[in-house]
């Protein structure tokens, strides 16, 4: 080996369309030799390094945050308690079942009551998560703002922590991820709902199988595992439901 070959830089720096010819070499062997046209970069063209990547990270991690972060505050607004206001209904935490969720208001207020309620809800899952899928943010981000807006609607911060179950929320989480997947999850939870007019238990099926759906299309670590958490503490939610049902004392859908 030439001592002079040793100070020179083992590849050249070369524009991306710049092709080298491997079966072409120079006296030094370790170089390559390019076609002709292509050239050394400028330092002026040089990447930015990575300290330009390092200054934009902190903006981008409080972007996140403020994702995950409005999507518990958004959660957090209870759409039962709202529209019972609104309305002139008892409280739905007081009255009924003492859930606030679409199928106590239902009892409480009627078909329109509910109706509004069950699409509240549904949209403040809804929402966040498309905006996070949309946006470009990473997977474990989305899962993040998912989780954030279902915890929102079981412990919101506006009303003393206590919220209803997460049914409808988790469902507007699964559509604004996945149409497919919430679409999957609607057709489950109707059947079950026709075929038992039992709500809770329509919710416990179709829920549970929600992170098979999301491993199918969308086989991403951080979404599956926000749908396993998400029915694990949907089925804590509805333990008492899951009791009565075992007792066979669970109601049905339109009646006290």
């Amino acid at each position: 080996v030439q001592p002079q070959w040793l100070a020179q830089p083992a590849f050249p720096r070369m524009h991306p369309d710049a092709r080298p010819r491997a079966e072409s070499f120079d006296r030094n062997p370790v170089h390559f030799s390019m076609i002709p046209g292509s050239e050394r970069l400028d330092p002026a063209d040089s990447p930015p390094d990575n300290a330009a990547f390092s200054s934009a990270r902190p903006v981008i991690m409080q972007l996140d945050l403020f994702f995950i972060l409005a999507a518990y505050l958004l959660g957090s607004l209870s759409s039962a308690i709202i529209t019972c206001r609104l309305m002139g209904l008892p409280d739905p935490r007081s009255g009924g079942s003492g859930n606030p969720g679409a199928t106590n208001v239902l009892r409480l207020g009627g078909k329109k009551a509910a109706a509004l309620t069950l699409l509240g809800d549904s949209l403040k899952g809804f929402a966040p998560v498309l905006a996070a899928v949309l946006s470009g943010r990473p997977e474990w981000v989305i899962a993040a703002v998912g989780l954030a807006a279902f915890l929102g609607h079981l412990y919101p911060l506006f009303f003393g922590f206590q919220g209803g179950k997460g049914v409808a929320t988790a469902f507007g989480v699964y559509f604004g991820l996945d149409w497919r997947v919430g679409a999957l999850i609607a057709v489950l939870w109707v059947g079950i709902a026709v075929a038992t007019r039992i709500s809770s238990l329509s919710a416990l099926v179709s829920m549970g199988l929600a992170p098979l759906l999301v491993w199918y299309f969308r086989p991403q670590g951080p979404l599956v595992l926000m749908a396993v958490v998400i029915a694990l503490l949907l089925a804590w939610r509805h333990r008492e439901n899951i009791q009565r049902l075992l007792d066979g004392e669970e109601s049905r859908i339109g009646r006290q």
